[in-house]
C-alpha cells in the first residue's frame, strides 16, 4: 500500500443535541476550551469545544445535523490514568460509570469490573453521557502501538 502525500487530519465531529445552551454549559463545565459560538442566522448556530490535550474538537448547534440527539455513541477520550480521569469527572458532577476491562461494544457481557489487572494499554474503560445521551468512552492508554503518536 502506498502512502498518500496529502495529509487527512480528523479535526471535528458533530454532536446532535436538543438544547444548545444546555450542551454548552455541560462541556464548559468539563473544562473544555470554547473555540467558537457563532450564531450565523436564525437557523444556524455553531458551537465548538476542544477537550484538554486534544487536536480534535466537537461541534453542536442548530442546523448542523439531522441526526437524532443522543445518537452519537462511543466517542473516545484517551487518558493516561483512567482512575484519575474518572475521579475528575465525578468531581465536576458528571455521572461516570465504574471502570471496567474486557470486550467493548454493544454486548456488555464480556465486561469485567475494575481496570485491566495488568494495566495494559487500551484495556481499561469507563463511560459517561452528555445531557442528551451522547455517549463518551474513556480509554486508558499508557503506551501506544508502534507508529501511533
Amino acid at each position: 500500500m502506498t502512502t498518500s502525500p496529502i495529509q487527512f487530519r480528523f479535526e471535528v465531529t458533530v454532536l446532535p443535541v436538543t438544547d444548545v445552551d444546555r450542551a454548552k454549559d455541560f462541556y464548559s463545565g468539563l473544562g473544555w476550551r470554547l473555540d467558537a459560538d457563532f450564531p450565523i442566522n436564525d437557523g444556524l448556530r455553531v458551537v465548538q469545544f476542544t477537550p484538554p490535550g486534544s487536536k480534535a474538537s466537537i461541534q453542536f448547534g442548530t442546523g448542523l445535523t439531522t441526526a437524532e440527539p443522543g445518537s452519537a455513541q462511543d466517542l473516545m477520550l484517551i487518558v493516561d490514568d483512567i482512575d484519575a480521569a474518572r475521579e475528575e469527572l465525578l468531581r465536576l458532577g458528571v455521572k461516570v460509570g465504574d471502570v471496567w476491562h474486557g470486550l467493548r461494544g454493544v454486548d456488555t457481557s464480556g465486561r469485567v469490573p475494575g481496570p485491566d489487572p495488568e494495566r495494559r494499554s487500551y484495556g481499561s474503560y469507563a463511560s459517561f453521557t452528555d445531557p442528551d445521551g451522547n455517549g463518551w468512552l474513556l480509554q486508558e492508554i499508557t503506551e501506544r502501538f508502534p507508529g501511533r503518536d
